[in-house]
C-alpha cells in the first residue's frame, strides 16, 4: 500500500490543524451541547463528519471541481452564506431563557426521534456548504497525488480525517456540555442563541464582502 508514516503525520498535522480553527462548524456544535447537551449533539457532530466524508471521497476519486476563481466555488459561497445567515437569523428570533435542563433529560420518543435528523441535518449543511472544507482536500489530496502517494494509503488518509473530524467534535460537544457546564449556563440559553446567531451572521458577511469584491 505505500503507507509511509512521515506522510501520515504530515496529513495529520494538516488536518488537526484545520480542526483547531474555529469556524461555523465549532460554533454549532457548542451551541448544540450547551442547549442539549453532548449526548444529542452527536447527531451534529455525526452530520458534520457526513459532510467532510463527501469532500474527501470526491477529493480521493479526482473530482475536485472546486476551485477558489470558479464559478462553482462562488456558488457555493453563496449558498453557505444564504445558511448562515438562515441559522443566525432564525436563532436571534427564537431566543428565550429555555430550561436547557429540560432540553438534556427529555427522553420522550417522538422529541428524539425527530430531533436526530434535524440536527444531523443541520450539521451536514453547516459542513457541505463550507467552501473552505472543499478547498482544504482538495489541495491536501492534490498535494499526496503529486507526491504519488498510493490509492490504499490515501484511502487510509481519509479514514483517518472522517474519524479525526467526527472524534474532535465529539470531545468539544463533550467537554461543552459536561452536566456541570450545562448547569452553569442554564440561565443564559437566550444569550447563547444570540451569541451564536450574530457570529454566525458575522461569519456570512466576511464571506459575502470578499465575494462581491472579487465578482462584482
Amino acid at each position: 500500500m505505500g503507507l509511509s508514516l512521515q506522510q501520515f503525520v504530515m496529513v495529520a498535522g494538516a488536518h488537526l490543524l484545520a480542526l483547531l480553527s474555529p469556524g461555523p462548524d465549532f460554533f454549532l456544535v457548542a451551541r448544540s451541547a450547551l442547549l442539549r447537551g453532548w449526548r444529542k449533539t452527536g447527531a451534529v457532530c455525526f452530520g458534520i463528519a457526513c459532510a467532510n466524508g463527501v469532500f474527501i471521497a470526491l477529493a480521493v476519486g479526482g473530482f475536485a471541481a472546486l476551485h477558489r476563481h470558479g464559478l462553482a466555488f462562488a456558488l457555493v459561497q453563496a449558498a453557505g452564506c444564504a445558511y448562515l445567515f438562515y441559522l443566525g437569523v432564525l436563532m436571534l428570533r427564537h431566543a428565550r431563557a429555555a430550561s436547557i435542563e429540560a432540553h438534556v433529560q427529555d427522553g420522550s420518543p417522538a422529541t428524539q426521534t425527530g430531533a436526530w435528523h434535524t440536527r444531523f441535518a443541520m450539521g451536514f449543511a453547516s459542513a457541505i456548504l463550507n467552501p473552505k472544507n472543499a478547498l482544504f482536500y482538495a489541495s491536501l489530496f492534490a498535494l499526496l497525488a503529486a507526491r504519488d502517494a498510493p490509492f490504499g494509503a490515501q484511502i487510509v488518509y481519509g479514514v483517518w480525517m472522517f474519524a479525526a473530524v467526527f472524534g474532535w467534535d465529539l470531545l468539544v460537544a463533550m467537554g461543552i456540555g459536561h452536566p456541570s457546564v450545562v448547569a452553569r449556563f442554564t440561565r443564559h440559553s437566550a444569550t447563547i442563541e444570540r451569541t451564536t446567531g450574530a457570529v454566525l451572521l458575522a461569519i456570512g458577511a466576511s464571506v459575502l464582502t470578499m465575494l462581491a469584491r472579487e465578482w462584482l
